[in-house]
């Protein structure tokens, strides 16, 4: 399975793509979309059109992004959700199942606690996916959304092993 994750932002959207096996990741890449000083519907467009490509690209199986969070300033939150808008509608129109975690969960799952810094998030995501270099910050946070995703998903995957041999005990 190949996992897209997107950590949105209005200014710079990271993402990161990496496939998994079983319980292994590889990493398949990364980086930031850019966006500048544009009005913010070219920056939207922009966002949805990168996400596009990568989509094209890497041929994604899911897309996972980071929730909003609600930040001090109103405006700000606003601008992020519209980002995160931009980059599901993308992933919608390739008919891609979209998954959200929040920061929360995201740190939790890739560094084992839900309060880690994002140098921490840095360190364990070039760690689990054994790359050479740190990856930049926004870049890093998305392939933890992808990480957080397929541990997600994994979990999932061994409940529905466990409930369905429950049942079967109880059939017999």
């Amino acid at each position: 399975m190949i996992i897209l994750g997107i950590d949105p932002g209005s200014r710079l959207t990271g993402y990161g793509v990496v496939r998994q096996l079983g319980s292994k990741f590889e990493y398949l890449g990364s980086g930031c979309i850019r966006l500048g000083d544009a009005p913010l519907p070219q920056r939207l467009q922009t966002i949805h059109a990168a996400i596009c490509e990568i989509i094209g690209q890497f041929q994604p199986d899911e897309f996972a992004i980071e929730q909003v969070f609600m930040a001090n300033n109103p405006d700000s939150a606003l601008k992020l959700g519209q980002a995160r808008g931009a980059a599901i509608v993308a992933a919608t129109n390739h008919n891609l199942p979209v998954a959200e975690y929040s920061a929360r969960q995201i740190k939790q799952a890739v560094v084992g606690k839900g309060s880690a810094a994002k140098t921490q998030v840095q360190h364990m995501v070039k760690y689990l996916l054994q790359l050479p270099g740190t990856p930049q910050a926004d870049a890093a946070d998305a392939l933890a959304v992808a990480l957080c995703h397929g541990h997600s998903q994994q979990s999932l995957i061994k409940m529905a092993g466990q409930a369905s041999k429950t049942v079967r005990g109880r059939l017999r």
